[in-house]
C-alpha cells in the first residue's frame, strides 16, 4: 500500500500480523507529515523539511536535519531542498514486517536529491532510520563522500535533544577494547563551565541516572561505515545542542589528550576515512529506541544487529579454560614455564572435578616463542591433554605482523611468498602503518590481501596439527584502519576490510578445522560481531581491585573492567553466546604482587555478573594459587553458573569517573542472584531492594543464601516489600534469593 503526499486528509494504516495489529497512524496537511505508533511520533515540517522525533518517555529531538558531504559540493542537509515529499510501504525483512515512511527532499537547484528512510515493524518499540542521496541523471559526476547523517542536530537549525530527569548523562563507548581505555558517562556543565563535547563510536544512550530511562542510538550495519555520533550539551540541564550521527568516523590518537578523551579512545587512525562513490550513495542504518528501562533498550538494539548481521550460537555448556597470559607474557620467553610445568598445570586442573565438570577444559596456550614451543611441542601437548580429558587452544594475530620497526625488507608473510611490505596499510605519506608503535612493534597488514588469506590458513593449518579447539584471535583493530593503499579496489574502507577480513577467517575456520570451533575476539572494535562467539569487554584484566592499588599497574583492574562492563551485559545473549572479562586470577598476574582472597573473589563476581566464560591465568605450581583453585574455581555453585553464564541486569551501573564506584546487578531466575560492588576502600555499600525491581512474588518469604557457600544469610519475609542488603568496603557480596515452600 502507498499513500503519497497531495493535499490534507488523515489516514490510519493497519498491518494484520497473526492476531496482532500493528497500527501507524499518518496525519498530513500542507504543513507537515505526523507518524505515530506507540512507540515514537514522527513529525516532517513540509515548510523546512526538518523533522521531529517524540518519545513516550519524554524524550524529544527537535529540528533535526539529515545531511550528505559530498567531496565536489560540499554539505548539503535536507533543509535546503525546497520540496518534501513522502510515500509509506510495507516491509518485509530479516527482522520482521513493517511500515516505513520515505520523505524525498528535491527540487531545481540541486541536481540530486536527498531520501529519508523511516522504518517502524510490528512488535517492536524502536525506528531505524537511514539516508540515500542519489543523482537524477546517471550522467552526472558521481557523488561521493565520507560523511553522510541520517540524523543530525544542529544549532544553525535551532535543533535540540531533551532527556527529562535531575541526573542526565550520556554513555561515550570507545571505538575498541584496547588500552583499558574506559566508558564515559558525561554529566552536563556545572554552572560557569564549559559545554561538555566528545564523540562516541557505534552507539551511544542519553539518559536518566536515577531513572535508567532514556535513548539508545546507534549503528546497526558495520560492512562499510564507522560511525561516529559526535555530541555537545548545552548549558541548560537535559538539552543537548548538537548531535551528528554519521558515517566516516576516523580519530586518530593524541597522546596530549586523557586516554578516554581522545587520547586513544578513536579509531587510531592515520588517515581519513575512505569514500563511498556511486551514483548512489548511504548512511549507516540507525537504530532510535527510547524506553523507561535503559537495559531493554539496549537489549533492542543488540536483537536488531543479530536480526540484521547474523550471530553465532554455542551449543552446549560453555567452554571454561586456563590461559597462560597470566603467567607469562610471552610464554617460554623468559623461562617462567616451559613445556613440562604446562603438563602440571593440566594435571592439577585436572583434578578440580566440578571445574572440569560441564565441558572440557581448554589449555589456552597464549602469545608463545615459537622457538621453544614449536608446532611439535604444542602437539604433544595437545595429546598430553587429551589424557587428562581436555582440549588444546590456540593463538594467533590475523591483521597485524609484530615485528622490529624499520626491519621489514627482505620478511616474507608466513605460508606465502609475499614481501611483508607489500601486505601492509600505508599512510599519507606513504610509510608502513604501525598499529602498535615501538621499536618492537606492530605493522597493520591489510585483509584484502591474498597473503593474509594464504597466511591465516597456515595458522589454521597449525591450529588443526596440534587438535585446537578453540581460537583466541587478537589485535584485530589493525584490520579495520583506514588506508591510502589496498589489495583489492572495490574496498574502500577500513571497516569494509575488515569485515572481509572477519568473514574469510571465519569461512577458513569452518572448513579447515570444522564448525564446532569457539572464537574469542581479543583485542577487536566491538562490531561486526557476527564472526566470533565472545568478545572481551576490557582485555587485560590484572585482577587487582582498583587502577590506584600500590604496587599495582595503573590500568587493568576489576574495578575498572566491570565500570566498563556495568553498560555492558546486554551483549551476552544477542551479539554474542558469551562476554569475556578476561582471566581470574589466584595468587598473581605475572610480575604483578600477590592479591589478597577478597579481590580474588570480587573479580570472580565481576565474571559472573557479566555473563563472561570462565577463565583462569594462575600459576598453580604455587600452593597458594592451588589451594584457592579448590576452594573458589572448584566450587560447586561456580562450576554449575559457569557451565550456563548469563549476564546480570544493572540497578545501579557505573556513574562518572571514580573510582569509588557502587554498582549492583541482578538475574531473574528460578532462583534470582543480586550482587553488589564496592570499590569504595571507606564506606560501605547499602542498597535498599524492592520485590518490584527484583520481579519477586508478593506473596512468598525468601531465604538468602551465600553464593559460595550455600549458607543462609538472611530472609525476606512474606509481608515485607523491601530489604536492605550491604557490603563491606572493598568488597563485594552475592546471594541467591530462594522462594521457601510452604
Amino acid at each position: 500500500m502507498m499513500k503519497i503526499l497531495i493535499g490534507p486528509f488523515t489516514v490510519a494504516v493497519l498491518l494484520l500480523a497473526g492476531q496482532r495489529t500493528f497500527a501507524q497512524k499518518v496525519i498530513t496537511t500542507v504543513d507537515k507529515l505526523e507518524v505515530t505508533t506507540i512507540h515514537i511520533t514522527i513529525k516532517l515540517d513540509a515548510h523546512t523539511g526538518m523533522v521531529n522525533y517524540v518519545f513516550p518517555n519524554g524524550i524529544r529531538i527537535e529540528n533535526t536535519v539529515a545531511y550528505i558531504n559530498d567531496l565536489k559540493s560540499g554539505i548539503t542537509t535536507t533543509a535546503d531542498f525546497a520540496n518534501h515529499e513522502f510515500i509509506t510501504t510495507e516491509v518485509h525483512d530479516s527482522i520482521g514486517t513493517g511500515r516505513q515512511v520515505i520523505i524525498t527532499h528535491s527540487d531545481h537547484k540541486h541536481p540530486f536529491i536527498l531520501e529519508q528512510r523511516f522504518t517502524n515493524y510490528e512488535g517492536h518499540n524502536y525506528t531505524l532510520i537511514s539516508l540515500t542521496a542519489k543523482n537524477k541523471n546517471t550522467k552526472t559526476a558521481p557523488l561521493e563522500t565520507r560523511d553522510i547523517s541520517p540524523i543530525a542536530v544542529l544549532p544553525q537549525y535551532k535543533g535540540r535533544l531533551f532527556i527529562p530527569g535531575t541526573e542526565p548523562r550520556i554513555l561515550d563507548m570507545p571505538f575498541d577494547n584496547d588500552d583499558w581505555t574506559s566508558t564515559l558517562e558525561r554529566s552536563w556543565p556545572k554552572a560557569g563551565s564549559p559545554k561538555t563535547v566528545g564523540i562516541t563510536y557505534e552507539f551511544a544512550a542519553i539518559y536518566d541516572m536515577l531513572k535508567n530511562s532514556g535513548l539508545v542510538i546507534g549503528s546497526v550495519k558495520h560492512d562499510f561505515w564507522k560511525t561516529g555520533l559526535a555530541y555537545q550539551t548545552s548549558t541548560e540541564l537535559g538539552y543537548v545542542d548538537s548531535l551528528k550521527v554519521f558515517g566516516g568516523a576516523s580519530t586518530p590518537d593524541d597522546p596530549k589528550l586523557p586516554p578516554a578523551y581522545g587520547g586513544n579512545d578513536g579509531t587510531h587512525d592515520l588517515v581519513a576515512h575512505g569514500t563511498m562513490i556511486g551514483q548512489s550513495v548511504s548512511s549507516p542504518t540507525i537504530f532510535l529506541c527510547a524506553m523507561d528501562d535503559l537495559h531493554e533498550a539496549f537489549t533492542q538494539y543488540g536483537l536488531v544487529n543479530s536480526a540484521i548481521n547474523g550471530k553465532q550460537t554455542w551449543n552446549g555448556n560453555a567452554p571454561v579454560y586456563w590461559n597462560s597470559f597470566g603467567v607469562e607474557g610471552v610464554l617460554g620467553y623468559e623461562g617462567v614455564m616451559m613445556p613440562p610445568a604446562v603438563e602440571k598445570i593440566s594435571d592439577f586442573l585436572h583434578t578440580l572435578t566440578n571445574f572440569s565438570g560441564y565441558s572440557k577444559p581448554v589449555m589456552s596456550i597464549d602469545s608463545y616463542d615459537q622457538g621453544i614451543y614449536s608446532t611439535e611441542v604444542l602437539a604433544n601437548l595437545g595429546k598430553y591433554f587429551t589424557k587428562n580429558d581436555q582440549q588444546m587452544g590456540f593463538y594467533f594475530i590475523p591483521f597485524a605482523m609484530w615485528n622490529w620497526k624499520d626491519d621489514i625488507d627482505g620478511k616474507k608473510i608466513a605460508g606465502s611468498n609475499y614481501a611483508l611490505k607489500d601486505v601492509l596499510l600505508h599512510d599519507n605519506d606513504g610509510k608502513p602503518i604501525m598499529y602498535k608503535d615501538g621499536k618492537w612493534g606492530a605493522y597493520a597488514m591489510d585483509p584484502t590481501h591474498p597473503a593474509v588469506r594464504l597466511y591465516i590458513i597456515q595458522q589454521l593449518k597449525k591450529a588443526k596439527a596440534i587438535n585446537a579447539k578453540f581460537l583466541k584471535i587478537d589485535f584485530l583493530t589493525g584490520g579495520a584502519l583506514e588506508s591510502t593503499t589496498r589489495y583489492n579496489k572495490n574496498i574502500r574502507t577500513g571497516m569494509q576490510a575488515y569485515d572481509y577480513g572477519m568473514k574469510t577467517l571465519r569461512h577458513l575456520v569452518d572448513s579447515i578445522l570444522g564448525k564446532d570451533i569457539f572464537i574469542s575476539q581479543a583485542i577487536s572494535p566491538m562490531f561486526p560481531h557476527q564472526y566470533a562467539h565472545t568478545r572481551f569487554i576490557s582485555t587485560d584484566v590484572y585482577s587487582h581491585l582498583r587502577d590506584d592499588q600500590p604496587g599495582f599497574p595503573h590500568y587493568g583492574s576489576t574495578g575498572a573492567s566491570l565500570a566498563t562492563g556495568s553498560h555492558m551485559g546486554w551483549v551476552q545473549g544477542t551479539l554474542f553466546p558469551y562476554t569475556n572479562l578476561d582471566v581470574s586470577i589466584m595468587k598473581s598476574f605475572q610480575k604483578n604482587p600477590d592479591l589478597n582472597e577478597q579481590d580474588i573473589k570480587v573479580r570472580l563476581y565481576a565474571m559472573m555478573v557479566m555473563g563472561s566464560i570462565m577463565g583462569d591465568g594462575s600459576d598453580f605450581r604455587h600452593p597458594l594459587a592451588a589451594a584457592r583453585a579448590q576452594e573458589l574455581l572448584n566450587n560447586k555453585q561456580v562450576a554449575a553458573f559457569f557451565s550456563h553464564p548469563k549476564a546480570f541486569i544493572p540497578l545501579k551501573a557505573a556513574d562518572g569517573e571514580t573510582l569509588d564506584q557502587q554498582m549492583s546487578f541482578y538475574l531473574p531466575g528460578e532462583n534470582t542472584l543480586l550482587a553488589l560492588f564496592n570499590f569504595d576502600r571507606q564506606k560501605k555499600f547499602e542498597q535498599v531492594l524492592t520485590r518490584s525491581a527484583l520481579h519477586l512474588s508478593a506473596g512468598k518469604t525468601y531465604q538468602f543464601k551465600d553464593m559460595l557457600s550455600d549458607a543462609v544469610v538472611g530472609e525476606l519475609k512474606k509481608g515485607d516489600m523491601e530489604f536492605k542488603l550491604s557490603t563491606a568496603p572493598a568488597d563485594a557480596v552475592m546471594i541467591k534469593l530462594v522462594a521457601v515452600k510452604e
